[in-house]
């Protein structure tokens, strides 16, 4: 990796463009892979780990509003999950699921949620060089970073977690140079930016999640999928995948596949309209 000075703002700035448009290149394969939706149903993450006796966390902050976050994620995967939070216990840590499965609603919502939106538009007018950019890059920056295509949303299929680390002793969190959740060039993976105990703290976490198939987004250290677009993608395999997005039924514990899953959440016209907002809170 080419040794860059952490201090030099061009540079920073260079790294995340570069990273955003290669999340924006896997995204086309995203779209591009077939998918062969199995219809598995869901588990609840929280109900297997209490009945495994095994030590985890889950985030209470809202998602968006007052939607509480969803911690059931597909039957298959749920074991995996649960053997990774007891190999961690055996370490002395504590998995906290921040994130799980997200409706196509809980999605839309996040992508305009303020906190969320204004991390990302303060971003793209830092990478314009100060001036606020056309609607177009910040509708593409958030399809990277928040999914705003079911399609890609590996969320959406029941198939991915977003996680953070913590101490079994003191609670202190197993710190991997920020907090869940940023939006910098800090955020991806291997980010050069980002002091080297808090990459091997990264690295020690996806180890342990790709030991069980939980393959890493690149683009966000906090990420962890399996059986979907993203997984098949990362591991080389062209095969349909076994899990697209869905509308999930908690009642009936049945999903049907999204029938429209290349349809932006956010249209261009919704993204222009939250710029606007944004700045208005900014006091622009």
């Amino acid at each position: 990796m080419t040794t860059i000075h952490l201090s030099d703002e061009a540079a920073r700035r260079a790294y995340w463009a570069e990273q955003m448009e290669l999340g924006y290149a896997m995204v086309q394969k995203l779209i591009a892979l077939p998918v062969s939706e199995c219809g598995e149903r869901f588990a609840s993450i929280p109900d297997a780990a209490a009945a495994a006796n095994v030590e985890m966390l889950f985030s209470t902050s809202k998602i968006a509003g007052d939607l509480d976050r969803v911690y059931y994620m597909r039957e298959r995967l749920v074991d995996d999950v649960v053997t990774v939070g007891r190999e961690m216990n055996e370490r002395g840590w504590v998995l906290k699921i921040e994130d799980c499965f997200r409706s196509l609603d809980m999605q839309g919502q996040l992508v305009r949620k303020p906190q969320v939106f204004d991390a990302i538009l303060k971003k793209c007018i830092w990478e314009n060089g100060g001036e606020v950019p056309p609607v177009e890059v910040v509708f593409r920056r958030a399809i990277v970073l928040v999914a705003n295509i079911p399609k890609i949303g590996t969320h959406m299929s029941g198939s991915a977690i977003d996680i953070s680390v913590f101490h079994r002793d003191d609670g202190s969190e197993v710190w991997r140079g920020n907090p869940y959740l940023e939006m910098s060039e800090r955020t991806p993976m291997r980010s050069p930016f980002v002091e080297p105990e808090a990459i091997e703290n990264r690295l020690a976490i996806t180890a342990m999640m790709e030991a069980r198939g939980l393959m890493h987004f690149p683009f966000e250290f906090w990420h962890f999928n399996k059986g979907d677009a993203g997984d098949h993608i990362l591991n080389g395999n062209p095969a349909p995948c076994r899990y697209g997005p869905v509308n999930w039924n908690p009642q009936t514990n049945e999903v049907t596949p999204v029938d429209d899953p290349l349809t932006p959440l956010n249209p261009l016209p919704v993204i222009e309209r939250e710029i606007a907002a944004a700045m208005k809170r900014a006091g622009a």
